[in-house]
């Protein structure tokens, strides 16, 4: 990924909010790395480095703000808009791939040798897979350590790493500070048996938008939608979760109940994906708002999103009108109850090829392939492919609408639902 440098600047001499997650500013003088908009002195531009991931930052030797915190920003909106084996790769592993499978097993999805894959990603995003797997999990266990009161040990476990002495160094060279004072100086702590987060967006934001889509699509049992508030449960990794979104200024409030906490990352991941977080609505309705069709619909309702998917698979079989509940929980939270059913409790073809891995619907697969493969499956057809890569890969041009509302038609049918 080339950066303009002397935009970037730019941006870091205006403190940018629009460009937080885009890239990354590190300074030669003090060895810190921020988010552009850090509200510290800019610093000269000669003292000035970029780079287009926190992890790439780390690797030449830079530490993180404590500051502007530049882990606590949303993703960049480039991992949606490439297909290639860079933004696929990057997707599965802030999935938490490497964590659960390692570079061979993240290698072997996207269907290259571990060497290849490691010279791509350093070539295009500044870091290899270890490194941006590194990085994933010292996001995890800041997370961790300043929203509850787990032992150090078990932050560290969770956050996937090998050992404590592992994510003891880890804390000190990401964030130049041990995990005892990183704890003190929090500010608030999950109540018993959740974890609270605050996810941020890049504004505006159409919170009402996917809360209609949301409730419209409930499960009754495996979703609910009141008060302002969007709950589901969630199967992930290692085990169930529920989570509670509530969309606020400037953020989304995620109360999340895993029963492992190893799958803490893969969950926000997940969420980040299912509203869209990561997404730049400001370029999208500057290019839909200049049709004099849409126009309109962008004023009337600036920052629509294109909702996500949690689970690959699920959105493929809802889909295909596979809508009831699966296995109670065993702990219900509220009105959510029950998981959707694994691919291997639904009689078709389709979810049979699921359960035996013949068919993978993943944030790793490339688009057009996907959609091909999808598209040729009995009983499943183009219009449910479109659907589901839209919506699992976050695709922002599934050819919905007319041509001429490229690169950004998925935007546009979502307008066009909004409306409707």
């Amino acid at each position: 990924m080339l950066l303009d440098t002397e935009r970037a600047y730019r941006a870091v001499a205006a403190r940018d909010a629009r460009f937080d997650g885009c890239f990354i500013l590190a300074v030669r003088t003090t060895r810190i790395y921020c988010r552009p908009s850090c509200p510290a002195v800019t610093p000269k531009r000669h003292n000035a480095e970029f780079y287009p991931t926190a992890a790439a930052a780390q690797a030449a030797g830079y530490r993180a703000c404590r500051r502007c915190l530049p882990d606590a920003v949303p993703g960049s909106p480039e991992w949606n808009l490439r297909a290639d084996l860079a933004a696929r790769a990057v997707r599965l592993i802030s999935d938490g791939v490497v964590e659960r499978e390692g570079v061979p097993g993240l290698a072997r999805r996207l269907g290259y040798s571990e060497r290849h894959l490691s010279r791509v990603l350093t070539a295009e995003v500044g870091a290899g897979p270890l490194a941006l797997a590194r990085a994933h999990r010292a996001h995890s266990a800041r997370l961790l350590i300043e929203t509850t009161d787990l032992p150090f040990a078990d932050v560290a476990f969770a956050a996937g790493f090998a050992s404590v002495r592992q994510f003891n160094d880890t804390i000190r060279a990401v964030f130049a500070c041990t995990p005892s004072r990183m704890r003190a100086a929090r500010s608030a702590v999950g109540t018993t048996g959740r974890i609270t987060l605050r996810l941020p967006y890049r504004p505006p934001f159409d919170a009402e938008g996917l809360l209609a889509f949301f409730r419209a699509e409930a499960i009754p049992g495996v979703e609910d939608v009141s008060d302002g508030t969007y709950a589901r449960s969630l199967r992930l990794p290692h085990g169930p979760a529920t989570v509670r979104l509530t969309p606020a200024d400037g953020h989304v409030s995620c109360s999340l109940r895993l029963a492992d906490l190893r799958d803490l990352g893969t969950a926000v991941s997940r969420v980040r994906r299912l509203l869209d977080l990561d997404a730049d609505p400001q370029a999208v309705d500057a290019f839909l708002g200049r049709d004099p069709v849409l126009r309109p619909l962008v004023l009337a309702r600036p920052g629509v999103r294109v909702p996500g998917s949690v689970d690959g698979a699920e959105t493929l079989l809802r889909a295909l009108g596979h809508v009831s509940p699966g296995e109670p929980l065993e702990v219900p939270d509220g009105p959510i109850t029950h998981l959707y059913p694994a691919p291997s409790a639904i009689d078709s073809p389709v979810a049979r090829a699921l359960a035996e891995g013949r068919l993978v619907v993943d944030v790793g697969r490339d688009a057009d392939d996907l959609r091909a493969e999808l598209s040729a499956f009995p009983g499943v057809g183009p219009e449910v492919a479109d659907h589901v890569v839209m919506r699992v890969l976050g695709a922002p041009d599934v050819p919905l609408t007319p041509d001429h509302w490229r690169p950004w038609r998925s935007y546009a049918a979502m307008h066009l639902r909004r409306t409707a």
